[in-house]
């Protein structure tokens, strides 16, 4: 039996060879996020059809310069993925493995669109099963980033929004469209004026 998310009854899942399964799959999705770009967004689509319940977490660093602060940032993610059910948002000063503890999560999802990526994650997975221990086991899911994502990125959008290139805020709307989610490209530049006014 496994609880769906938004009524949270009871659902019998059943794997391919019939058996029947108790337990609910939550996956976590962290990252940076700063800011949240259309390749963060299809991995977020394509997970949460995957798994019950999917985290958004972002990093919560002091060692770590962001261009905006977490809460900014967490705002933004809401918005961006307001439109799915079953897809929650928060931040977690500490271990990703730690705070999948806290929700009840076994899977760690992860964006790769290189081997570079790849070769990196590799690493990660191994030490994050060495550090949650115990009887638990967690399990990274590796999704390909779409083709037509593979060049965006947060620093190219950074770099969009510090060098001012679009002449007028619709033609930058329209550029940074192309990066961000829709839904989410007012709430950008609005924070972004407030930090350059405040610089």
């Amino acid at each position: 039996m496994v609880l769906n998310s938004k009524t949270q009854k009871k659902t019998v899942v059943e794997d391919g060879r019939g058996a029947k399964s108790c337990e609910r799959r939550v996956a976590v999705f962290a990252g940076s996020f700063d800011p949240f770009t259309v390749g963060h967004m299809d991995i977020v689509r394509r997970a949460s059809s995957i798994f019950d319940e999917l985290w958004v977490l972002l990093a919560v660093n002091a060692s770590k310069k962001y261009l905006f602060d977490v809460a900014t940032r967490v705002e933004m993610v809401r918005t961006a993925v307001a439109a799915i059910p079953n897809v929650m948002v928060d931040c977690f000063d500490g271990l990703t493995v730690n705070f999948m503890k806290t929700v009840g999560a076994r899977y760690l999802v992860r964006g790769i669109r290189n081997a570079s990526d790849l070769d990196a994650e590799q690493a990660v997975a191994w030490n994050n099963k060495a550090i949650y221990g115990g009887s638990g086991e967690i399990e990274t899911v590796l999704l390909l980033s779409a083709q037509e994502h593979l060049v965006v990125s947060s620093t190219l959008v950074r770099e969009l929004l510090k060098c001012g290139t679009a002449k007028s805020a619709a033609e930058q709307k329209t550029l940074l469209s192309k990066f961000v989610p829709k839904n989410m490209v007012s709430m950008l530049l609005k924070e972004f004026r407030k930090i350059y006014e405040t610089v």
